[in-house]
């Protein structure tokens, strides 16, 4: 697994912007137009609503017209190949999700190859949370497997399809020995409305979408997924603290650009993503309204998360045949 430390976090963070000649060749030369961020899903959610925070203080920041531009399908592959396979000038990028790494593992024929696309910033991540329905007796997840065990393929999870969240859930049924029902959801909207509605007995999500109701405490938090709790939940212990086999697993927001794209724009557009994310208001709205822990990691800490990751979760899907559908 890729370790985040405050040294690379810093080195990520104002590599660009101490550039220098690189940086001026791009003040001089690019933008020479508008500039494009695609997000690969429909409007809601997060990653749209993260895009048009960066955009609006880059605007602020720059000057430069920037568009933010939806191309939902394909669980992100068809935003994601429009991105790929755009002229690598500097004026197309996109801001994708955690699930755009899997795309490769779960679909065949994909209209794009991960060589494809530049890692350029892991702009933060989040655990995802275990919930149950208030209803149900679950304090904790461990509490979860032990009833399982006792009921096999009684108790129920909803999981997102094709997801970080299924592979995960698959990995802890079969190194814990635990026969657990899940039920695979194409949409966070359903899943969320069915573990609301008690049709679940758990769930499993990013903590952004579940956070408003286990405020409201329509929703129990009874795990994290990270490698430590979360300031947003720190009465919930993590799986490791639980006792549960399993991997850390995060939700993840990145941007990307066509391969090929100079490295001096690379870098300048790195420079100013970093300025716009650590803006204090920017910085304020990802942690309340996302949770996020900010990275904005150098291209290459990027690339070399994504790597370890894809091998790490590519085998688990591999070993037990995981379908995307």
């Amino acid at each position: 697994m890729t370790t985040f430390n405050r040294r690379t976090l810093l080195v990520g963070g104002t590599a660009a912007v101490l550039g220098g000649p690189a940086i001026a060749w791009a003040q001089a030369e690019w933008p020479k137009g508008p500039i494009k961020i695609i997000v690969p899903f429909p409007p809601g959610g997060s990653t749209d609503p993260v895009a048009r925070i960066i955009q609006a203080k880059m605007i602020e920041n720059t000057g430069w017209n920037i568009i933010v531009d939806n191309k939902p399908g394909g669980t992100g592959a068809v935003g994601s190949a429009v991105a790929a396979k755009s002229p690598p000038d500097g004026q197309t990028w996109m801001l994708t999700f955690d699930s755009h790494i899997l795309n490769p593992a779960f679909a065949t024929g994909l209209p794009y190859k991960d060589s494809e696309l530049f890692n350029v910033m892991l702009i933060g991540r989040t655990p995802q949370a275990i919930c149950a329905h208030p209803d149900r007796p679950y304090k904790t997840f461990a509490e979860v497997i032990t009833d399982a065990k006792a009921r096999p393929g009684k108790v129920s999870i909803g999981v997102l399809g094709a997801s970080q969240a299924l592979v995960l859930m698959t990995l802890i049924k079969k190194e814990n020995d635990v026969d657990l029902n899940l039920i695979p959801y194409k949409g966070g909207g359903p899943l969320n409305q069915d573990i609301l509605a008690g049709v679940t007995d758990v769930a499993i999500g990013s903590l952004t979408s579940f956070s408003p109701h286990i405020r409201a405490n329509k929703v129990r938090a009874i795990a994290v997924t990270g490698d430590k709790r979360t300031p947003a939940l720190p009465d919930t212990p993590t799986l490791i603290e639980q006792g549960v086999k399993s991997f850390p697993s995060y939700s993840w927001w990145g941007v990307y650009a066509p391969t090929g794209t100079p490295r001096p724009i690379i870098d300048r557009m790195h420079a100013e993503l970093a300025k716009a994310v650590h803006a204090p208001d920017v910085t304020q709205k990802f942690i309340e309204q996302f949770n996020m822990e900010i990275l904005t990691t150098s291209p290459e800490d990027f690339a070399a998360y994504q790597k370890s990751e894809q091998e790490r979760w590519f085998k688990v899907i591999k070993d037990n045949d995981i379908k995307g559908d």
